[in-house]
């Protein structure tokens, strides 16, 4: 039996009808759902839960996962950016160290070059074939005298000469700077000396005339009438035939006798000239080969009286010049009784005091380094010293 209800608002209206025993839901409420129709429900809530959980998870494992790998191609790449700048800088360096020392091993074998160049050239032998063809020309007055170094070259079939005022001032061995004309006083072989260390040319035979016709010969540009008025000269006969049979097929135009640049000086009312070396740098490396500073090559020695001999610096300066060294300056030492000779290397190396030691027969070689530049080797002479026989005084 089905009843019906009013509405309880007093409408009037019935409300749908409902079976009788049953009592009306007056609310909606939440509907469970069947088990039998939905099975797993719950599991699969509880899963999809989980799934996003390790979704999540998984995602910031990647991007922890990309972010270890970018630091890591990061850290790989700077290190091998430092890698290859290192290897460059390595390569850099040992290229750099390459070439310091082959430039090392050229300037040794420059070096060991020059000085077995040098020490040929300093040979007897090869300093007689330098001087082969020089001759020194002295006038003199008897008191003071004139120089013309003179080369007779015979390949070129030409005379060449620069002729030295009395007044000009240089090196004169066991003098000091003085006077070049003066040098005469002392022996022809203190002229030749002083020539040869002015010049580093080595002059070993001379001829002496009178003032006038050494005059001549520069104003007429000729030596033709040199060896016919020799008043003195160390040539043999056979030497002084061939000299002049030479100067005799010389033509005029193959003749070349030029002063010495100089620069006069006036000293107390007397003139002095002061050679000008460099002007004349052309003629001595044209006629003799020789370059302007290659002075500076041969072995510089100061030579000091140490035995009380007087003349005897000079001696000793002489066999040092004749063997292709340069003596800047002789003097006497601080005391008159040495009894050995001292070599001391001052801005110099063992060698050139070996060499020094050698070209005067005796010597105790030392080193004792110095700031000065002034000479290479100091030689103070001994009593133990004897000069050569043949020596010119």
């Amino acid at each position: 039996m089905t009843a019906q209800r009013r509405d309880s608002r007093g409408s009037g209206r019935l409300r749908a009808s409902v079976p009788a025993g049953e009592d009306y839901p007056r609310r909606r409420t939440h509907r469970e759902p069947d088990p039998a129709t939905s099975p797993g429900w719950r599991a699969s809530k509880r899963s999809s839960k989980l799934g996003k959980r390790v979704r999540k998870d998984s995602r910031s494992a990647q991007r922890r996962q990309r972010l270890s790998e970018g630091v890591r191609a990061t850290k790989n790449g700077v290190l091998g950016m430092l890698q290859i700048i290192g290897t460059a800088m390595a390569g850099a360096v040992g290229l750099v160290l390459v070439l310091a020392l082959l430039a090392l091993g050229v300037n040794a074998g420059a070096r060991w070059m020059a000085k077995r160049d040098a020490e040929r050239a300093a040979t007897p032998e090869a300093m007689a074939e330098k001087a082969r063809e020089n001759l020194l020309i002295v006038g003199t007055d008897g008191t003071t005298a004139e120089f013309l170094a003179v080369r007779l070259d015979e390949r070129d079939d030409q005379i060449l000469g620069i002729a030295i005022p009395s007044g000009a001032f240089m090196e004169v061995p066991g003098q000091g700077f003085e006077r070049v004309g003066d040098s005469y006083s002392a022996g022809i072989g203190v002229s030749l000396a002083a020539v040869s260390n002015y010049l580093t040319v080595p002059f070993e035979h001379y001829v002496i005339v009178d003032v006038t016709v050494y005059q001549d010969a520069l104003t007429n540009q000729s030596l033709r009438n040199v060896m016919a008025n020799a008043q003195e000269t160390d040539l043999d006969d056979k030497q002084r035939e061939q000299i002049t049979e030479f100067i005799d097929s010389v033509s005029g135009d193959r003749t070349a006798l030029v002063p010495l640049p100089v620069k006069p000086i006036d000293l107390g009312g007397q003139t002095f000239f002061e050679p000008q070396r460099d002007k004349i740098a052309d003629l001595l490396l044209s006629w003799w080969d020789v370059k302007l500073g290659a002075e500076d090559s041969a072995v510089r020695v100061i030579i000091y009286n140490g035995a009380g001999t007087p003349g005897i610096a000079g001696i000793a300066a002489q066999q040092l010049i004749a063997a292709g060294m340069r003596v800047v300056d002789t003097k006497n030492a601080d005391r008159f009784d040495y009894d050995a000779t001292l070599v001391v290397v001052q801005s110099g190396v063992p060698e050139q005091g070996e060499q020094v030691r050698a070209a005067l027969g005796t010597g105790e070689v030392s080193e004792d380094p110095s700031d000065q530049d002034v000479a290479d080797v100091i030689v103070i002479i001994g009593r133990d010293y004897e000069p050569p026989a043949s020596s010119n005084q």
